[in-house]
């Protein structure tokens, strides 16, 4: 278990971390997670104490996962000290979200496949029954996954199908990674979904990737939950306003995000998209 961004409460990771020792699971917290940044205490440690426990996490044999305590803020300032490359020739299984996304568009990028779901002091979205067994199931039994967007589904705003990789996350953290090292264009079915961002940012946030050309290779959208927003109908016009014109099918009020069901998708996974029926199909086991 890492904090790669924001810093934890104890008994918060204590509360969830217990739901993964009941699956079976041997929990080790790395050093710098429970830690807290003297003067910037919106992170978890300094920036080289933090890369340094998820390099470590890694590439050490003995773990067969990485769990993300938390997202926040933070995953940016220490991606220059990963080496993504040397990551990424080893499989490893991923858990996070939020804040994570900068850490998924990377690995991604290099072939990974990994997980975009509840992280280990996410004690609400744990406690959440239906998110708790698609988080499991992805992990232990991953073929019987075979609707990503089940039980709760998704409404229909372009009908149609599309096949390609599934990608994306946070919508704020995608738009900064514009002009970075780590940037990547996403070429199949995007996952979108943010926090606290209202609808006149949303807008500047899918502005700014419209005109970085984003979204010139997608050819799926998935709109999950935009949790905290100022006017929740408001966020909704924006998506549909800027983002019908590209004509791909697409589908909204997916179960992804902030919200206390949070589902479990994974990242870099070819998947079928009928936005018609309001499905999101693997087209491989999630986890070989």
């Amino acid at each position: 278990m890492v904090a790669p961004a924001g810093p934890l409460k104890a008994e918060r990771l204590e509360a969830g971390t217990k739901y993964l020792v009941e699956w079976g699971l041997e929990v080790e917290v790395m050093p710098s997670a429970l830690a807290r940044h003297e003067q910037l205490t919106y992170l978890a440690g300094g920036d080289e104490a933090r890369a340094a426990d998820f390099q470590k996490a890694w590439l050490d044999p003995g773990f067969a996962a990485v769990f993300c305590g938390r997202g926040g803020y933070g995953v940016q300032r220490m991606l220059p000290l990963l080496d993504l490359d040397e990551l990424a020739a080893v499989e490893k299984v991923f858990v996070g979200f939020s804040d994570i996304t900068a850490l998924h568009e990377g690995l991604n990028a290099r072939g990974l496949v990994t997980i975009h779901g509840p992280m280990a002091a996410a004690v609400e979205q744990l406690g959440d029954e239906t998110g708790r067994d698609r988080l499991r199931a992805l992990l232990f039994e991953p073929e019987t996954v075979t609707d990503l967007l089940a039980p709760n589904g998704a409404r229909t705003v372009i009908p149609g199908t599309a096949e390609g990789r599934l990608l994306g996350g946070n919508l704020a953290l995608l738009a900064a990674s514009l002009g970075t090292p780590t940037f990547a264009r996403p070429s199949g079915i995007v996952v979108l979904e943010d926090i606290t961002e209202d609808g006149y940012r949303v807008d500047r946030l899918l502005t700014q990737l419209l005109r970085a050309g984003w979204f010139e290779e997608v050819t799926g959208i998935v709109i999950g939950d935009f949790s905290d927003s100022d006017d929740q109908g408001l966020v909704a016009d924006v998506m549909h306003e800027r983002l019908e014109p590209l004509g791909v099918p697409m589908v909204e009020s997916a179960a992804i995000g902030h919200e206390d069901t949070n589902l479990a998708v994974p990242l870099g996974l070819p998947v079928r998209l009928d936005a018609t029926a309001g499905t999101l199909t693997p087209l491989m086991s999630p986890l070989s």
